[in-house]
């Protein structure tokens, strides 16, 4: 039999098959319309968005609006290129200035994504004589940006300071320039690195550390810094990564550090080199949203957090599989029937509830996930149906 080049795809062709018995594509969900920042209308009906990652539910600030159509007016509708060819505005360079000013750090670099900022990262900081030690459950954007470039990559069990430490112990003195990954709040059931106990292992063996905090900006901290600011540990993570199209309604990343040679590796990071800058009107409202957490983020973060205490005790009391703690996610799990979950996520829907429907290989595991995350933006009643659709559904999920 003639082999083809799309034969590794059957499991996904056979995957759009289940998905086409349904009237919605969990993976391909057309937002009809958009009504505010947690609702839309979605296969015609009003749909409570209960899995965008709109964290603080900036997405029609007016300001940030505002910020965007200037921008938009003044300096067109994108740079058409690289940051380093005529892609660098103004505009870039004052939004690096100020993470670095909101991080209390030297070094910020900006990128087009938060994927490409780990891609540009972590395929050239680490290099062939080095190791990058990353948490099993880390992003596919991390695992992506470690197959990108050439240093050596150590898997250690997830949240597990003490294999960490035993594989920092087994480089020996290569130990030194490693650099160990994990995220603030991980995407998938919400847990949050064990962020103390690791940097004790890193300091140990005098390795680098960078925390994704692409779940965590705007979530955790005083000041909204993530979980490196929570747990008192600033001084020892050598790098912060991060995305603007959470909490910061927008899209983008960056990277801050408390190196100032970050700025000498940015000449040579090929994600970022090739890679067209952002649109004006992306820096500007990012800029107004990055100075609306700085003002009003206590508000924010407790407006957030009443509703992820209000859904996990919600959705806890039917009984459900959920992460270990409360959080802005809240992810249900299911059993390992694509079927059956493919069914529940659809009848969610139905009840005017949208939630993502996580299936392996993206899963942490091999079961699939029901994955809410949960906006400032959201009202109590909102919160309240979003537990009754699951309610309704208690019995087959406890099934699955």
């Amino acid at each position: 039999m003639t082999r083809s080049i799309f034969d590794k795809f059957q499991y996904y062709a056979n995957l759009r098959e289940d998905v086409a018995r349904l009237d919605a594509n969990p993976f391909n969900v057309v937002v009809e319309q958009v009504l505010s920042e947690t609702e839309a209308i979605v296969n015609g009906r009003r749909t409570i968005l209960a899995g965008t990652n709109n964290y603080l539910g900036l997405t029609f600030d007016p300001r940030c609006i505002a910020a965007g159509r200037k921008a938009l007016e003044e300096e067109g509708t994108g740079t058409t290129g690289s940051r380093m060819a005529n892609g660098t505005y103004a505009g870039h360079l004052a939004l690096e200035r100020e993470l670095a000013e909101f991080f209390g750090l030297p070094a910020s670099i900006v990128f087009s994504t938060g994927y490409i900022a780990n891609l540009g990262i972590l395929s050239t900081i680490p290099g062939a004589s080095d190791a990058i030690l990353l948490d099993a459950d880390s992003h596919a954007s991390i695992y992506d940006g470690c197959r990108l470039g050439n240093a050596e990559v150590i898997r250690f069990r997830h949240n597990d300071p003490a294999d960490l430490d035993k594989r920092l112990r087994r480089l020996g003195d290569k130990a030194e320039s490693a650099l160990v990954v994990v995220e603030g709040i991980y995407s998938m059931i919400g847990d949050q690195a064990p962020l103390q106990e690791i940097v004790e292992v890193k300091r140990r063996h005098g390795a680098y550390l960078m925390v994704d905090e692409a779940h965590s900006l705007g979530v955790l901290g005083e000041r909204g810094r993530g979980l490196v600011e929570q747990a008192g540990v600033e001084e020892d993570v050598d790098f912060i990564v991060g995305t603007f199209s959470k909490s910061l309604g927008a899209i983008g990343g960056f990277c801050v550090s408390r190196w100032q040679e970050l700025e000498h590796a940015r000449y040579a990071m090929r994600p970022y080199i090739f890679t067209a800058s952002s649109s004006p009107s992306i820096i500007a409202s990012t800029r107004v949203a990055l100075s609306i957490l700085r003002e009003q983020g206590p508000e924010l973060r407790k407006r957030l957090w009443d509703n992820a205490h209000r859904l996990y005790q919600g959705l806890k009391a039917f009984g459900f599989r959920m992460g270990p703690e409360s959080s802005p996610v809240v992810a249900v799990t299911l059993g390992r029937s694509k079927d059956s979950a493919l069914k529940v996520w659809h009848d969610l829907l139905d009840k005017g509830v949208y939630v993502n429907l996580v299936m392996p290989p993206a899963s942490p595991t091999t079961e699939c996930l029901l994955r809410c995350s949960l906006s400032a933006a959201h009202s109590a009643a909102q919160i309240d149906a979003v537990v009754d659709a699951f309610g309704a559904l208690s019995g087959r999920i406890l099934e699955n």
